[in-house]
């Protein structure tokens, strides 16, 4: 068990480390080359866009062996990132997009496949505490690795960022290779082919699964609406460079880096949904403190912030492992991740369009909308004859399933 939680972690490490510089350099590699802040913008949407698709690549996982498969998807990345060594001037920008869209399309797999196999490497009262140490592990790199990458790119180039970062698939997919895995997934029937609506079928028959993935849901969507307001809250209402996001954004990280130490706990003692509506009253505490006119409020508001937001996915990330059976985790945890990530796309657009009435109104926004969804998910517990029940928690609930 040892050996598995430390060859998952590592793999977090290595792929926060090469996907956060990746998907910096990538952005100013195209600004660089056509001096245009639009397309250098688009390089992230065709990294995020491959999350709409989660339900039918997902469901890949379920029809192939998915270590093979997680493993072939890094070392074709590896290739694809060497491609770049191509790009000389503008007319080959098009490699750039086409290796983030690769970049994406093996994201949502990589990390179903890897949602997918903890639960035939772990035993499932480990769970909670290796999704809560890879969560730190990611937020970790994302503090340094998009300096690093960066600095690399300013004194080297592209191109060694570009060899650099395909070295970390092919150690990624070595990991992967030396898993020992005590459960296997069977096969799903011929007769029944893998489709979305079993995956849907997954995260809404149980409640247990359903409330937090929307949680996590709502919360994501929440911090990509208040994008915009934060930078007019730092620009405009506090008076400060534009430099100060660095700062808010390491505060929320090394909050988030904690949060991922601690989870697993809360997971075992209170349960994914208690968990997931902590996690978001947390981040609706922050949403609400970076509203006060004073920058170490602010500061101390993204800590909360940042502790808040990796709960819920946590939890949810826990649930699906926990309660869907092996067959079906390729469809339901790639139907989840575009459940939790997919209104991101639109959130973001929705916030920079509400900024226009100032910052702060889209934050308090922001806060009553997740204050409301854990309200709904806190009382929303099993009723018999009218009187509520509390939804059990942790071993309990897992044992009944």
């Amino acid at each position: 068990m040892r050996r598995n939680t430390f060859l998952f972690v590592t793999v977090s490490l290595l792929s926060g480390l090469g996907g956060s510089a990746m998907a910096l350099v990538s952005g100013i590699w195209i600004l660089d080359l056509t001096g245009s802040t639009g397309l250098a913008a688009l390089a992230g949407l065709c990294v995020y866009a491959p999350t709409l698709a989660g339900p039918w690549l997902g469901g890949l996982l379920d029809r192939v062996p998915r270590r093979p498969l997680v493993i072939g998807v890094n070392l074709v990345l590896a290739g694809a990132l060497l491609s770049l060594l191509a790009v000389r001037g503008p007319g080959q920008a098009w490699l750039i997009y086409a290796v983030s869209l690769a970049y994406g399309v093996g994201y949502v797999l990589i990390d179903a496949g890897e949602t997918a196999l903890l639960p035939a490497a772990l035993p499932p009262a480990r769970l909670a505490d290796v999704n809560g140490w890879r969560s730190s592990a990611q937020e970790g790199m994302k503090l340094v690795a998009p300096l690093a990458g960066a600095g690399l790119y300013a004194w080297r180039g592209g191109h060694v960022v570009a060899v650099l970062a395909a070295a970390v698939p092919v150690l990624v997919a070595a990991l992967y290779g030396a898993l020992r895995l005590t459960r296997t997934a069977p096969a799903p029937p011929a007769a029944r082919p893998a489709g979305v609506r079993d995956g849907l079928a997954a995260l809404l028959t149980r409640r247990a699964v359903r409330v937090p993935v929307a949680l996590a849901a709502v919360s994501i969507a929440m911090s990509g609406f208040t994008t915009a307001a934060l930078y007019d809250v730092v620009v405009t209402d506090l008076a400060l460079p534009s430099t100060f996001l660095g700062v808010l954004a390491s505060a929320q990280g090394a909050g988030s880096l904690l949060a991922g130490l601690a989870v697993g706990r809360f997971v075992r003692r209170r349960g994914e949904v208690a968990v997931g509506v902590v996690g978001a009253v947390l981040f609706a505490a922050g949403c609400l403190g970076r509203c006060l006119p004073w920058w170490p409020g602010t500061v101390a508001a993204s800590v909360v912030a940042g502790v808040g937001l990796p709960w819920t996915l946590v939890a949810a990330v826990t649930a699906v492992q926990t309660y869907t059976p092996q067959e079906m985790l390729g469809r339901a945890a790639g139907t989840a991740n575009t459940a939790m990530f997919g209104p991101i796309t639109l959130a973001i657009p929705l916030g920079s369009a509400a900024v226009a009435v100032g910052g702060r109104p889209p934050l308090v926004v922001a806060a009553v909308v997740c204050l409301a969804a854990a309200l709904a998910a806190a009382h929303g517990g099993r009723r018999r004859d009218g009187v509520a029940t509390p939804a059990p928690a942790g071993d309990e609930a897992r044992a009944r399933v």
